[in-house]
């Protein structure tokens, strides 16, 4: 299959687009720029674009087989980027049956507490992701468009020393103590980044209209996480609270998905995403 990544010179895409190609499928990765363009894996073929003008790679969706969206410009526009970019997407491949695979997160659940939340469990988000509960709606009601519409909700993805936790530690190597949001009483659940990508390649056969929370068994406390965080950044036992308040005026909404205390299955991912990728 012919796989268009968007994101592929990103953390979640660069390894969705290494286990694609280790199951056989050609990809290709959506880049803006000549450095983008370098950035890829050599064996990995360039499709020259921007999702700031998504017209630009509509004509280029009619030669692949299928879409992974896993890009983000993390910035404040962000929300009115990825909607456009994805509105372009789903209207360039409606009526054809190709797949479309979009990215949002387990964020979108907000607080769970002792509930362990799964694919059916209402919507909550947090304010810094809550548009994309609408664009998950806009894509899950695409299979009426004739495309196979999937959606994937990472949990806290770390591995390859990127995600927050990478971020985690290489801010403790630079000042020298780990600093974490609230009392670290609050759970995440996580998922390794090649775990992760084999869901997106195994998503690739799956239902339209089908939602998937990629998680694994791992449910920590974020304190516990802080101090396996500051033995990996060299400075053991070296960890802060830092207090929701102080942090909101430093990070804005950032600091109020960082406390939230979520449980959350990957049980239906791994019935029947984990078959579909030993067939």
């Amino acid at each position: 299959m012919k796989v268009l990544v968007a994101g592929a010179t990103g953390y979640i895409g660069s390894a969705v687009a290494e286990a694609l190609q280790a199951s056989g499928h050609q990809v290709i990765g959506l880049a803006r720029s000549d450095d983008a363009v370098h950035k890829l894996d050599r064996n990995i073929q360039a499709l020259r674009g921007d999702l700031r003008n998504p017209t630009s790679i509509a004509e280029g969706l009619q030669q692949v087989d299928a879409v992974i969206y896993a890009a983000s410009t993390n910035d404040v526009e962000m929300p009115r980027i990825e909607q456009l970019a994805v509105e372009t997407i789903l209207d360039a491949l409606s009526g054809t049956g190709k797949t479309f695979i979009y990215t949002t997160g387990i964020w979108l659940l907000g607080n769970t507490g002792n509930q362990v939340a799964t694919e059916d469990s209402p919507l909550d988000p947090t304010p810094l992701i809550a548009w994309r509960s609408q664009l998950e709606s806009l894509v899950l009601n695409a299979r009426d468009r004739n495309i196979q519409a999937i959606v994937i909700r990472p949990a806290l993805v770390y591995g390859r020393g990127g995600g927050i936790i990478g971020m985690m530690v290489e801010a403790a190597r630079q000042y020298g103590v780990v600093q974490y949001v609230g009392t670290g009483e609050n759970r995440w659940t996580l998922i390794h980044v090649d775990d992760l990508a084999l869901c997106y390649v195994a998503a690739l056969e799956a239902e339209s209209g089908s939602i998937f929370i990629a998680a694994d068994d791992q449910v920590m406390q974020l304190g516990e996480i802080a101090q396996l965080v500051s033995y990996a950044a060299g400075i053991p036992g070296q960890v802060k609270s830092w207090q929701l308040d102080e942090a909101r005026t430093a990070m804005g909404a950032f600091a109020d998905a960082l406390v939230l205390d979520q449980q959350v299955s990957g049980a239906k991912a791994k019935q029947i995403l984990q078959p579909i990728a030993v067939l």
